[in-house]
C-alpha cells in the first residue's frame, strides 16, 4: 500500500491545523450575518432577545463541552488525531444545521458544531506550539486567530450574497458550505506530523527526532538545533516524571498555580474585552447608530475586513513584540474606544421602547449623523486595538507557558473558560442592549481596565523562550513587572554544540541518538 506524502513545511502544517479557527469564524458569522435578514426572521418567527441570545450562545456552549472533552483524547491519541475526530463531528453538525426545520434543531446543530470547534480550538494552538521553533511560535499560533477573522469575513460576504435569495436557501446554503474546510483538514491530517513532544512523552524518541529534523533542519538528524531541542525535551520530561503525578491536583500545586491562572485569565480577558459584542451583534450596534438593512450589513462587513488586516500585524510582528506590553497596549486602547462609544451613545441617543424595526434587543437609537459616524469609527478603532493584541495572544500564551505533563489538561480548561465566557456574553448581550443600552459598553470598558492591571502584575514575558524554559521564567518571582527579561539560552546552546562537534567532543549527535528513550 502506497504511503501518503508527509508534510514538512511548518507554515503549511500550521495553516492546516488552524482550519479550526476558520470554522470558528464561520460559526460566529453564521449568526451575525444572518439574524438581520427578513428570511431568517420570517422562517424562525423573529426570535426575541432571550431566545436569539440562546441560539447564538449555543455554539459557545457546545465549544465549552468540546474543549473539556479534548483533554480525554489529547494525551491518549495525540493532538493531531484529536483534530481529525473533531472534523467528523463538525461535518455532521453542518448537515443538521443546513436542514434545520425549527429553532430547536438549529440550537442542536450549533451545539454539535461548537463541540467540534471546542476540540479544534484547544488542540490546534497546542499542536503548533509543540512543533514550532521559539522564534516562530508567535507567528504560527497567530494563524489560529487570523483564520478566525478570515472565517468571519468569508462567511459574512457569502451570507450577504445569499441574502438576496428570496427563500430559505439564503441561510441554508452558507450553513451547508461550512463543512468544506472540515473536509480539507480531515483529508490532510494523515500527512501531518505528530507532535514531537507528545511522541517523546510516549517513549517514541526516534520518531520525535525525525519530526524535529524534518521540520527544523530539512531532515538532517545531525543538526545541532535538533540535538539541543530533543535533549531539552528529554530532560524536561524526566524532571516532570519525578513529580510522579499528572492529576488535576497538579494544576493547583505551588509550582504551577501562577502560570495556570495566567493561562486561564488570558482567555477570560480576551472574551471580556468586548470584541464579541461587535463580532456577534455588530448589526445591532450599527442599527443603534442609525444604519439599517443592507447598508448595515455592508458597514459591518468592513469591520471584518479591518479585523482581518489588523490581525495580520500579529502574524508579521508577534515574534518581535513583547507579549506583556502588547497585551497592556491592547487593553489601554480598547477601554478608550469602548468608553467613547458609551459616551457618544449616551449624549446623542434616545430610548426606543419596544425595539427598533421589530428587533426587541435594539431599544436605543441615534439620530445625529456626526455622532453616529463617530460611534462607527470608534467601533472600527476598537477592533484595530484588539485584533493584533489580545486576539492572538489569548491562543498563544496558554500552550507556551504550561509544562508538558499538565499542558493538555490546563489548555483544555483554559479554552473551556474561553467558551464559557463566550456563552455568557453572547447570551447576555442582546438582553443587555435591550435593558441597559449604551451602558453595556461601559461594562466592557471596565473589564479592559482590569485586564490591563492583571497583565502588568502577573503575566511574565515569554517571547523567544523555548517551551522547556518556562519553568525558569515563572520561578523568577510572582510580580511580572519586577522581572528583567532575558533572551533564550537556546542560541548559546546550539552554538556550543556546533563548537563541540567541530572539536570532536560531541558524541550525542549520532544516528543512534534516535534510539534514546526516556526512562520510566
Amino acid at each position: 500500500m502506497k504511503t501518503l506524502p508527509k508534510l514538512k513545511n511548518m507554515y503549511l502544517i500550521s495553516a492546516l491545523a488552524t482550519i479550526g479557527g476558520l470554522l470558528q469564524g464561520f460559526d460566529v458569522a453564521a449568526m451575525s450575518a444572518i439574524i438581520g435578514t427578513h428570511q431568517y426572521k420570517t422562517y424562525f418567527r423573529s426570535p426575541g432577545s432571550v431566545l436569539q441570545g440562546g441560539i447564538t450562545a449555543s455554539m459557545a456552549g457546545g465549544s465549552f463541552c468540546g474543549a473539556l472533552a479534548s483533554n480525554l483524547t489529547a494525551d491518549r491519541l495525540g493532538r493531531r488525531d484529536s483534530m481529525a475526530y473533531a472534523c467528523v463531528i463538525y461535518i455532521a453538525g453542518c448537515a443538521i444545521m443546513c436542514s434545520a426545520q425549527n429553532v430547536a434543531q438549529l440550537i442542536v446543530s450549533r451545539i454539535v458544531n461548537g463541540f467540534a470547534v471546542g476540540i479544534l480550538s484547544s488542540q490546534a494552538p497546542m499542536y503548533i506550539a509543540e512543533i514550532s521553533t521559539p522564534n516562530r511560535r508567535g507567528r504560527l499560533i497567530s494563524f489560529q486567530n487570523w483564520m478566525i477573522t478570515w472565517g468571519s469575513l468569508i462567511f459574512y460576504f457569502l451570507s450577504y450574497g445569499t441574502s438576496f435569495l428570496q427563500s430559505t436557501a439564503s441561510f441554508r446554503l452558507p450553513w451547508g458550505l461550512q463543512m468544506l474546510p472540515a473536509w480539507i483538514l480531515l483529508v490532510a491530517v494523515p500527512s501531518m506530523p505528530r507532535s514531537p513532544r507528545w511522541l517523546t512523552s510516549k517513549d517514541r524518541g526516534n520518531e520525535a527526532l525525525r519530526v524535529l529534523a524534518d521540520l527544523h533542519a530539512k531532515g538532517d538528524t545531525m543538526d545541532p538545533l535538533v540535538h539541543c531541542e530533543l535533549q531539552e525535551i528529554l530532560q524536561k520530561i524526566q524532571q516532570e516524571r519525578s513529580f510522579d503525578s499528572s492529576s488535576w491536583l497538579e494544576l493547583v500545586r505551588k509550582h504551577n498555580i501562577v502560570r495556570v491562572h495566567c493561562a486561564m485569565f488570558v482567555h477570560i480577558w480576551s472574551q471580556f474585552s468586548g470584541f464579541n459584542v461587535l463580532s456577534y451583534y455588530i448589526v445591532y450596534v450599527f442599527s443603534m447608530a442609525g444604519i439599517q438593512g443592507n447598508q448595515a450589513l455592508l458597514s459591518a462587513s468592513l469591520l471584518y475586513v479591518i479585523s482581518t488586516v489588523s490581525r495580520f500585524l500579529a502574524v508579521l510582528f508577534l515574534d518581535r513584540w513583547r507579549r506583556r506590553w502588547t497585551l497592556m497596549t491592547g487593553s489601554t486602547f480598547s477601554m478608550i474606544f469602548l468608553f467613547s462609544v458609551a459616551g457618544l451613545m449616551a449624549a446623542y441617543g434616545h430610548a426606543v421602547p419596544g425595539g427598533l424595526d421589530g428587533v426587541p434587543a435594539v431599544t436605543w437609537a441615534m439620530d445625529q449623523p456626526a455622532a453616529s459616524k463617530a460611534v462607527i469609527a470608534c467601533s472600527y478603532l476598537f477592533v484595530v486595538a484588539y485584533a493584533p493584541t489580545w486576539g492572538p495572544i489569548a491562543w498563544l500564551y496558554p500552550p507556551e507557558i504550561i509544562p508538558l505533563y499538565i499542558r493538555a489538561k490546563t489548555v483544555s480548561v483554559a479554552t473551556a473558560l474561553n467558551w464559557a465566557c463566550n456563552f455568557a456574553l453572547t447570551f447576555f448581550t442582546p438582553t443587555a442592549f435591550q435593558h441597559i443600552q449604551w451602558r453595556t459598553f461601559v461594562i466592557f470598558g471596565v473589564f479592559n481596565v482590569a485586564s490591563l492591571i492583571h497583565a502588568f502584575c502577573f503575566f511574565q514575558e515569554t517571547k523567544g523562550k523555548t517551551l522547556e524554559e518556562m519553568d525558569e521564567v515563572f520561578s523568577q518571582g510572582l510580580w511580572a513587572f519586577k522581572v528583567e527579561y532575558q533572551e533564550s539560552r537556546l542560541v548559546q546552546d546550539v552554538e556550543m554544540t556546533k563548537q563541540n562537534i567541530k572539536a570532536g567532543r560531541e558524541t550525542a549527535v549520532k544516528p543512534d541518538f534516535a534510539h534514546m528513550e526516556v526512562p520510566h
